[in-house]
């Protein structure tokens, strides 16, 4: 019988590509368009969340939500002026690369949708490589739930004790491990080593190059050593 398959699990937003302060300023503007004061650093740490949950946590469950459609839009319109030049992190395209060379399958669990994600993926370069892709349009809660993380498990045709997820936020790291699946967490999406490691990330790297210089002795290499 040949082994189960592995499964590289990836979020994309502050992981594989620099974004999170572009989402960050998107809806700082969103807000400010509508009459909304938000701090900055307050939306830098909802990024990750779907669109309903970030505006749960910032505005208060108890808002009034015939605004919420028109806020989406706004960030959305504002995001996308970036799409044709979205930076992506140093070593990500490699990193996948690298990690489907050792047989993983290599699978992207983001909250971007629709022409968002083809921005993204066009901005990484490494479609050759990527198995599947799971987006906020494929599963009914956005992370923190483990929705994303368990339909990208489905799509690689992994189970949780063969998979490792790869990202950068807290809510990642809850999506995460609430799936049964061990997270890797990256300094890349600004977010505290601390704060990483007390939610629970099994190893923590500075970006996606510094992950791929040592993938030997990463809970990469030691899930495929357990084979």
């Amino acid at each position: 019988m040949s082994p189960p398959p592995r499964a590289a699990l990836f979020d994309v937003d502050g992981t594989l590509v620099d974004t999170n302060y572009l989402h960050a300023v998107s809806w700082w503007e969103a807000f400010h368009q509508a009459g909304h004061r938000v701090a900055m650093t307050d939306i830098h740490h909802t990024v990750g969340m779907g669109s309903g949950r970030l505006l749960d946590r910032l505005l208060g469950e108890d808002r009034d939500r015939d605004g919420d459609e028109a806020l989406g839009s706004a960030h959305k319109a504002i995001y996308a002026t970036w799409f044709d030049r979205l930076p992506v992190l140093n070593g990500a395209p490699e990193l996948l690369r690298a990690l489907a060379g050792r047989g993983w399958r290599i699978v992207l669990a983001t909250s971007a949708q629709g022409s968002e994600l083809t921005a993204l993926r066009r901005a990484i370069g490494a479609d050759d490589v990527i198995h599947a892709a799971t987006s906020a349009d494929d599963v009914d809660s956005s992370k923190p739930a483990p929705d994303p993380v368990q339909q990208a498990l489905e799509q690689a045709g992994a189970d949780a004790g063969h998979a490792l997820f790869v990202g950068d936020t807290v809510w990642d790291i809850k999506a995460a491990r609430t799936a049964g699946v061990d997270c890797v967490a990256l300094l890349s999406g600004g977010i505290a080593r601390a704060e990483l490691d007390a939610e629970g990330a099994v190893a923590v790297y500075r970006d996606p190059a510094e992950l791929l210089e040592r993938l030997d002795d990463s809970p990469f290499a030691r899930l495929e050593r357990q084979r």
